[in-house]
């Protein structure tokens, strides 16, 4: 099939039944409901893009094994051309969602690409988990699926490992072979998007110790296989709210949700990893999958902080601040994280290594370092979005006040900006800002830069500690060495 449209992605979304719970209701119609409606309208969106000429060559190509057009996120990327070519949909899926919506198809795609290329490595385990990942790339691409994964385990008490939790299948484990397949029990999260998926994949992320070996797990299924339940965060909006009101959180909300997985029957071919906790531990530094991934969710970053900068920008200059000196600096110190992140991206590109099996990999240090500033460069243009808009972001009237004859002299007086900016283009641009500061639906946004790969402490730290056995530090014993051509300095 290659590459599908907005219909056709609304289509299969229509013909399945997820079981689905959202504030103590169970969801019988996914995508009539409200608060799916419009983010299922932003992904179906995506999918046109790779239809529209404005796009299709940049952001899609022919493959060689099919001959049908696929998506640039399922290519294996072997040279800087199609490092490009694979940061062509990054940028164009991000440009779309203004980089707030951080689990776009692309992402899971370039995972499982990243599987796919690297399966050697499970050969070394078992040719048959080798063999189900290369098939299932090859099913999501020629399919053009959307995925959401639930990597992580809910906090319980974390103190302790999967298999020290009270009862056994807290986490995500085995329970059982059958001749049809796995069967598994327990819980895993943040499944982001999962009710307007596809599928769902699940893989191992490190730090299993021996004990664990049944929690050891990697596989996918469709998201509506008999006995996975979605767990629904509580909504950051109701689905109705005015786009003049509210133009982020209307539209760009992602659900996030708990999977429960009651005794569910993994098929054979769909089980990539199990029983197995060095497997699990290597699966991401010996696949790419932390990498690989990086690139697209550096790409997604800029944008999202380029965005958050410009609105904050806009914002000054509705209300004139921006002539304040301190004003002037919180504002180039956000320009100047944005061109950071932007430099940094194209080191990475261009300083690309190909790996034993031929796939060029992006600078890794480059995008950890990436990884290690915007959660803290991000959260920095929201504050400084805050201080600019001061009060002025708790007293924005609505569309309806605007709307209002008896109001409009009032709305037109009283809520204008600085000369040459009208009432109702301030409003809505506070109302804008206020979305990405204020709102729950900005404050997860914010929670979720902070915490995209992890505990940023704990990852500068890995990061340091790599740094550290990989340099010597040469210049230190260069400026310690006594030149035998200079004096020895007299005691």
């Amino acid at each position: 099939m290659g590459i599908r449209t907005g219909a056709q992605y609304i289509a299969a979304l229509q013909s399945r039944q997820p079981e689905v719970w959202l504030a103590g209701r169970k969801i019988t119609d996914v995508y009539n409901e409200p608060v799916f409606q419009e983010p299922i309208h932003q992904i179906a969106h995506l999918y046109d893009l790779q239809h529209d000429p404005q796009y299709q060559d940049k952001i899609t190509h022919i493959c060689p094994e099919t001959g049908e057009r696929v998506n640039n996120a399922f290519l294996v990327p072997k040279n800087y051309e199609d490092l490009q070519a694979r940061r062509a949909v990054f940028e164009v899926f991000a440009r779309a969602t203004f980089g707030l919506m951080g689990r776009t198809p692309d992402f899971l795609n370039v995972v499982v690409t990243s599987l796919y290329s690297n399966a050697e490595f499970l050969d070394k385990y078992s040719d048959q988990w080798a063999n189900n990942i290369r098939n299932y790339y090859r099913y999501i691409r020629d399919n053009d699926l959307f995925l959401t994964h639930a990597i992580i385990n809910p906090q319980n008490d974390r103190s302790k490992t999967s298999h020290e939790q009270k009862e056994t299948f807290t986490h995500l484990g085995a329970v059982k072979e059958t001749p049809e397949g796995l069967v598994v029990r327990g819980a895993k999260m943040l499944a982001t998007l999962s009710p307007i998926t596809d599928e769902v994949i699940i893989y191992s992320f490190p730090g299993y110790k021996p004990g664990d070996e049944r929690y050891a797990l990697a596989f996918a299924i469709p998201i509506d296989t008999p006995g996975l339940r979605i767990l629904c965060r509580e909504p950051m909006q109701d689905g109705k709210r005015s786009l003049f009101d509210h133009p982020l959180a209307s539209r760009f909300e992602e659900m996030d949700a708990v999977l429960v997985f009651h005794d569910v029957l993994v098929p054979w071919e769909r089980v990539f990893l199990y029983n197995n906790v060095e497997a699990a531990n290597l699966l991401y530094p010996k696949t790419g999958i932390a990498q690989q991934p990086a690139h697209q969710s550096g790409v997604r970053g800029l944008i999202k902080l380029q965005f958050a900068t410009e609105v904050a920008c806009r914002l000054a200059d509705s209300i004139g601040v921006d002539v304040f000196l301190n004003v002037q600096d919180q504002l180039g110190e956000l320009v100047q994280s944005v061109e950071t992140i932007r430099a940094l991206l194209s080191v990475a590109e261009y300083e690309y290594q190909l790996n034993p099996f031929g796939e060029a990999m992006p600078g890794e240090v480059s995008l950890e370092t990436i990884r290690g500033l915007l959660p803290k460069m991000y959260p920095r243009a929201i504050e400084v979005m805050q201080i600019i808009g001061a009060g002025g972001l708790l007293m924005s009237p609505t569309g309806a006040d605007f709307a209002h004859p008896d109001l409009k002299e009032d709305m037109e007086h009283f809520y204008v900006g600085r000369e040459g900016v009208s009432a109702e283009e301030r409003v809505q641009l506070f109302k804008l800002a206020w979305d990405l500061c204020g709102e729950a639906f900005g404050q997860r946004l914010l929670q979720y830069e902070r915490y995209y790969t992890g505990d940023p402490i704990r990852k500068r730290a890995i990061f340091y500690n790599a740094f550290k056995r990989n340099h010597s530090f040469d210049m230190v014993d260069e400026a310690l060495k006594i030149n035998s051509s200079q004096p020895a300095m007299k005691k």
